[in-house]
């Protein structure tokens, strides 16, 4: 991963990253088992989860307790949309996106405007939780049980057919999917309104007071962070072919936050780095009946107790301390300095 900083950060460095992780992606099938493939399906749909909630928390300042809300609403929205209505998978996704985006308005609407800070995130954390007992006490999806058995869809564009179950085809497309959504994020931070949102974070009195209106500007990345993080959402019902009220836990919406503290909030590629390895530390500790818990929270402690900076900070740390500094020329004797 680079050690890109999210403000000011090399864009061109980071379309290169992004070409590159898709690229190595297309060999994993090639020398992994299926269980590790669904893994790696999986780092690339919380790379997108991580990289959302940063969105808000490294581009803009905003924390919110609550982004399982529209990861779950994404999740439910694609297999009621799908398994139930029939609708086509591409125009899912689209609509998946859609219903995170509203409801991002929603919550937005109602918690920007009576607070901010911790206020906000504590309002966003209330309403996921209402929205997890809502969706744990409504039948048509499934109450406590969710929903199951759910069929790996198809794709068709005319003529042209791709059976998403076949093979590893859905894990090809979750690459596809997740790469273009990175890519909006990234894009995000180039144009002028995510410069803007670097100026409401740094400074929101200065920034309102140069024009720039803070409360519509955190309005609209909140609902833009709440349609990606829906459209990741969507890819895992499929993928793995179960939803159930637990994706819009609190407990769910800690780990965007751990992925994007363990990989470094500063930096870009944090939260993907942050999805990759604590991926890694669920899959060996697996056979541990218990201990994913206990591993978040020591992660955690020791993220915010020794790694303030995040993995990422602390290789950029050591990259300046080997760097040895520039040496200073010195003057000969008797010979002065030209201007």
């Amino acid at each position: 991963m680079g050690t890109t900083s999210f403000i000011g950060a090399d864009s061109r460095r980071d379309w290169i990253i992004l070409l590159f992780l898709m690229l190595a992606a297309l060999f994993v099938p090639s020398v992994l088992n299926r269980g590790l493939v669904f893994i790696a399906g999986m780092i690339w749909i919380n790379a997108v989860f991580g990289l959302s909630f940063n969105l808000l928390f490294g581009l803009s300042g905003v924390l919110s307790f609550g982004q399982a809300m529209f990861f779950a609403a994404g999740a439910y929205a694609s297999a009621v949309f799908t398994q139930q209505l029939g609708v086509p998978f591409l125009l899912t996704l689209v609509l998946s996106a859609a219903v995170g985006a509203v409801l991002a308005g929603l919550v937005g609407a109602v918690a920007l405007r009576r607070s901010e800070g911790v206020y906000f995130a504590i309002l966003t954390l209330a309403f996921a939780e209402l929205l997890h007992l809502l969706v744990s006490n409504t039948a048509i999806l499934g109450r406590n049980d969710g929903l199951n058995g759910l069929q790996r869809p198809q794709i068709a564009v005319g003529n042209w057919q791709l059976d998403l179950a076949a093979g590893d085809n859905f894990y090809y497309f979750i690459v596809l999917i997740c790469g273009l959504l990175i890519a909006l994020i990234r894009w995000v931070l180039d144009t002028p309104f995510g410069r803007a949102l670097q100026a409401v974070k740094q400074d929101p009195d200065r920034a309102e007071f140069l024009g720039i209106p803070v409360r519509l500007h955190r309005l609209v990345i909140f609902v833009l962070a709440g349609a990606t993080t829906a459209a990741a959402g969507a890819l895992v019902a499929p993928w793995a072919q179960i939803v159930t009220p637990e994706l819009g836990h609190w407990s769910n919406s800690t780990n965007p936050i751990l992925y994007t503290l363990l990989g470094g909030s500063a930096y870009f590629w944090g939260p993907v780095l942050g999805a990759l390895v604590l991926s890694a530390v669920f899959y060996l500790t697996r056979t541990l009946v218990g201990m994913s818990d206990m591993v978040t929270g020591l992660l955690l402690l020791v993220v915010v107790v020794s790694l303030p900076g995040g993995i990422l900070g602390l290789l950029a740390r050591w990259t300046r301390r080997v760097d040895p500094p520039t040496a200073t020329p010195t003057l000969e004797p008797g010979r002065e300095r030209s201007v």
